[in-house]
């Protein structure tokens, strides 16, 4: 038997792949994070599966249960938020699958920055204003940042910047950008992108993290700062570009 970690993308059913929807069906057990994610995301396990909420637990009792359901024979449904290559605690809980024996494998799902970017109708990469998107997160009670690792750097680079996990700190946030960026630079945090509660703040680096504050995000939001938000008057891309078309290329 085999524990998938399935990418639940942000948290609407109709966002999951097509892979993700059958690995659910045959799925008996269900381990998924309450917190972020849609109930109707579960609607697609079987009527009589064990469903397991982890917002409670901590990695060794997630891991019992993964190791518990597939020594039972079961496959197991490990729903992450968004897509399991970012912020997921899958290297954590493959190493300890790794260790008890039991085989698993990764379903990528809809990461919450595209989702957001979606809501927004916005390229992240647009010619001559950004063409690298930085996703990182900031350090307050959790994990450390690696030290060269720093919103600052990030920010100096000019890149349209993703963040997760972070927006009970905006206020730092948005002050530490608009030195890099400008206080003209818009800013965008999505909350629950994709979800019924679904709220959009566009601003700017000057008003952001007063806005946010007011609507009282907590959780469950994407920030997302960048020239690349207001694209008008932009360069053509180069793939579009007629004299290229003219010449052949």
């Amino acid at each position: 038997m085999t524990v998938h970690f399935i990418g639940a993308g942000p948290g609407a059913a109709d966002l999951l792949t097509v892979r993700a929807v059958e690995l659910l069906r045959r799925s008996h057990v269900c381990l998924y994070a309450g917190t972020y994610l849609d109930d109707a995301v579960l609607g697609h396990c079987p009527p009589d599966a064990r469903l397991i909420d982890t917002q409670h637990l901590d990695l060794d009792q997630i891991t019992d249960h993964l190791v518990t359901a597939a020594a039972d024979g079961h496959d197991v449904a490990r729903l992450c938020s968004g897509d399991p290559s970012l912020y997921s605690a899958l290297a954590e809980q493959t190493a300890r699958l790794d260790a008890a024996g039991v085989p698993w494998d990764v379903t990528p799902g809809v990461p919450a920055y595209a989702a957001a970017a979606a809501i927004l109708g916005a390229e992240l990469t647009v010619p001559r204003l950004a063409q690298s998107v930085v996703l990182t997160r900031t350090q307050a009670r959790s994990t450390p940042m690696p030290n060269a690792e720093s919103l600052g750097a990030f920010a100096a680079t000019g890149a349209t910047v993703a963040l997760h996990l972070a927006v009970t700190r905006i206020e730092p946030i948005a002050a530490e950008l608009r030195e890099h960026y400008g206080a003209d630079c818009p800013a965008a945090v999505v909350y629950r992108a994709s979800q019924p509660e679904q709220q959009v703040i566009m601003a700017t680096l000057a008003d952001i993290a007063d806005r946010v504050t007011q609507a009282g995000f907590r959780q469950a939001a994407v920030i997302l700062v960048g020239w690349a938000l207001r694209p008008q008057m932009c360069a053509q891309s180069h793939l579009y570009d007629p004299a290229r078309q003219r010449c052949g290329i």
